[in-house]
């Protein structure tokens, strides 16, 4: 596929990067600097600017999906989504948060008594997205949550899927970068969460 993905030299952005490569799509690479993208085959970085709606809607035209790996606290919600929408891509996966995934019945992660609040903002943020995005008609958009711990790690292809509720072990609940990627392109590749969320965790 012609995917564009936004965020591309982050650290969930970069490990989607190398699995959209080692299954042979096609990406353009949109970052605010494109001397970070490394050079890579069937890669071209491409200079975006997440707040710039029109131009970054100009940049994602002619793709089959877009993937959005930005903090939600360093972007606007209503511009990305409008930058999708204007650009004719129906496809849209977004990395995702897991303060709105539930710990227990009515209760989300975010609301726990032990949630750190270094991570309120963003959190608070990705779940105004997700909100945003279940709003949304015309977009065939998926919102993938990782675990509570988003961390580097290896790329095993073992993990567990789930939906609205944080998915934990007995050593709590992670998954690594590169874990995430796998499951995020699986979706890409056999959609099956079409406008609704998901999550992965071991």
């Amino acid at each position: 596929m012609r995917v564009a993905l936004i965020g591309a030299s982050g650290n969930a952005g970069s490990r989607i990067l190398s699995e959209l490569v080692i299954r042979g799509h096609s990406v353009a690479a949109i970052v605010r600097n494109p001397d970070a993208v490394p050079k890579l085959a069937n890669v071209k970085a491409k200079k975006g600017d997440v707040y710039d709606q029109a131009g970054l809607a100009e940049l994602l035209q002619g793709h089959d999906a877009v993937i959005s790996s930005v903090h939600f606290t360093a972007s606007d919600p209503a511009k990305l989504i409008a930058a999708v929408r204007e650009s004719g891509v129906k496809r849209y996966l977004v990395v995702g948060g897991a303060g709105s995934l539930e710990v227990a019945p009515g209760l989300k992660l975010i609301d726990a008594p032990d949630f750190p609040e270094a991570y309120r903002s963003e959190a608070t943020a990705g779940a105004a997205f997700l909100d945003r995005l279940r709003q949304d008609q015309d977009l065939d958009w998926t919102f993938l949550s990782p675990s509570a711990m988003f961390v580097p790690g290896e790329r095993t292809g073992v993990f567990r899927l789930g939906l609205d509720q944080l998915i934990a072990n007995e050593a709590g609940s992670s998954i690594s970068f590169e874990d995430f990627a796998i499951a995020l392109v699986d979706e890409l590749e056999k959609p099956t969460h079409i406008r609704r969320r998901f999550t992965v965790g071991y």
